[in-house]
C-alpha cells in the first residue's frame, strides 16, 4: 500500500472513487439532466416572456402612435368643421342683414309713395273744398249773374293761377 501523505491508496480508496464516479453518472442521468432541462425550460420561458413583453410594448407604442395620429386628425377635422361653420354663419348673417336692409328700403319706398299719394289726395280734396267754397262765395256775390259752368271755369282758372307750389306750403 502506498502512502503519500494524508491519503492512503488502497482498494477502499479505489472503490470510493469508483462509487463517486458511479454516483456522479447516476446523479447526472437522473438529477442533473432533469434539473438542467427544467432550468433550460425556465430560461426559455423567461426569454419567451421577455420577448412577449417587448412585442406587447412595441404593439402598445404602435397603438399609442395610431391613437395620437387619430387624435390629431380629429382635432384638425374639428378645426376645419368649426372654420366652415363660422364661415357659413358669417355668410348667413350677411345675407340676413342684406335682406333686412332691402326690406327696410322697400318699406321706406312704399311708405314714401303712400305719403305722396295721401298728400296728393289731401291736396285734391282741399282744392275741391276750396273750389266748392269759391263757387258758393261767387254764387252769393253774383247771385244769379253767372251760371254754374262759368263759375267752375273761373274757379279752375284761379286754382291754376295760384299753382300747385303755393298749395304745398
Amino acid at each position: 500500500m502506498l502512502r503519500a501523505g494524508l491519503v492512503e491508496i488502497n482498494w477502499t480508496f479505489v472503490f470510493q472513487i469508483a462509487n463517486t464516479f458511479i454516483l456522479f453518472l447516476v446523479l447526472k442521468k437522473f438529477l442533473f439532466a432533469p434539473v438542467l432541462e427544467i432550468m433550460e425550460n425556465r430560461e426559455k420561458s423567461i426569454n419567451d416572456s421577455l420577448d412577449d413583453a417587448e412585442r406587447i410594448s412595441e404593439e402598445a407604442n404602435k397603438y399609442k402612435t395610431e391613437y395620437l395620429e387619430k387624435l390629431q386628425s380629429a382635432e384638425d377635422e374639428s378645426r376645419v368643421i368649426i372654420t366652415k361653420a363660422t364661415k357659413l354663419a358669417d355668410e348667413r348673417s350677411y345675407h340676413i342683414i342684406r335682406e333686412a336692409k332691402e326690406k327696410v328700403s322697400e318699406l321706406k319706398d312704399k311708405a314714401d309713395s303712400d305719403i305722396e299719394l295721401e298728400r296728393k289726395k289731401a291736396m285734391n280734396e282741399i282744392k275741391d273744398e276750396i273750389s266748392t267754397l269759391a263757387i258758393l262765395a261767387a254764387t252769393k256775390i253774383l247771385e244769379n249773374e253767372v251760371d254754374e259752368v262759368r263759375s267752375k271755369a273761373i274757379v279752375n282758372k284761379f286754382i291754376e293761377q295760384v299753382g300747385d307750389e303755393q298749395w304745398q306750403n
